[in-house]
């Protein structure tokens, strides 16, 4: 387990958050590693707080598929599979393309220029080699579009879904290579919405996650 691991406070979140957040982190860079136990009292010393949080916040990340119990053998980070990302982002793909094509009719003018906004927020996010930061960039572009979509229930389904999919996101703007391509499917994607043009704006989604799923296949296989 990492020497580094420690709380990273905040005083307006439960200490159950605290401790999910702080262990989602270290899970997504890399610190805890595919397969590394979780073990409850180690981990409660290490941050200095009870086994409660602990356990709480081991039980959030299995919700995310970050975690898993073995039985008779305890939680450990979960391990990255072709199969499981295969099956988050043949989810994902369906929605992001249904949720581009309702958006290309109802998007309004001023959240198609907060759309280009974020599109150049994010172009400046990749100068920065911060990963987090430039995921979170990529979150708020696709976000602008379904809100757009006017459908809290689609909405909700994707942001259920962003929990699962953020690991293989990061892993993929981990790779700098990538991020010229990325820079130009999101352009595709602003082209097809400011020309309202339904096929198009499917086409460059459809592009965007094909490209996505390609690219963490061949980290998963080199990692195994």
């Amino acid at each position: 387990m990492t020497d580094n691991l420690t709380l990273n406070m905040n005083a307006y979140l439960p200490l159950r958050d605290v401790v999910f957040n702080t262990l989602r982190e270290a899970i997504l860079k890399g610190e805890l590693k595919p397969g590394e136990r979780l073990m409850e009292l180690q981990l409660a010393a290490k941050l200095g707080v009870s086994r409660t949080p602990i356990r709480e916040a081991i039980r959030m990340l299995e919700q995310e598929g970050l975690a898993v119990t073995i039985p008779r053998k305890g939680a450990e980070v979960a391990r990255m599979t072709e199969k499981d990302m295969e099956d988050v982002l043949e989810i994902r793909e369906a929605l992001d393309e249904l949720a581009a094509k309702i958006a290309c009719t109802r998007m309004t003018e001023d959240q198609l220029k907060q759309l280009e906004m974020i599109k150049e927020t994010f172009v400046e996010s990749t100068r920065s080699h911060d990963v987090k930061r430039i995921a979170e960039a990529d979150v708020s572009f696709h976000d602008v579009i379904y809100e757009a979509t006017g459908n809290p229930k689609l909405v909700s389904m994707l942001n259920n879904l962003r929990e699962q999919i953020y690991r293989y996101r990061v892993e993929y703007l981990k790779e700098e290579k990538n991020y010229p391509t990325l820079i130009g499917e999101h352009e595709a994607i602003v082209e097809a919405l400011y020309a309202r043009n339904q096929d198009e704006v499917v086409r460059a989604m459809h592009t965007h996650i094909e490209n996505q799923a390609s690219a963490v296949k061949e980290i998963i296989r080199e990692q195994e």
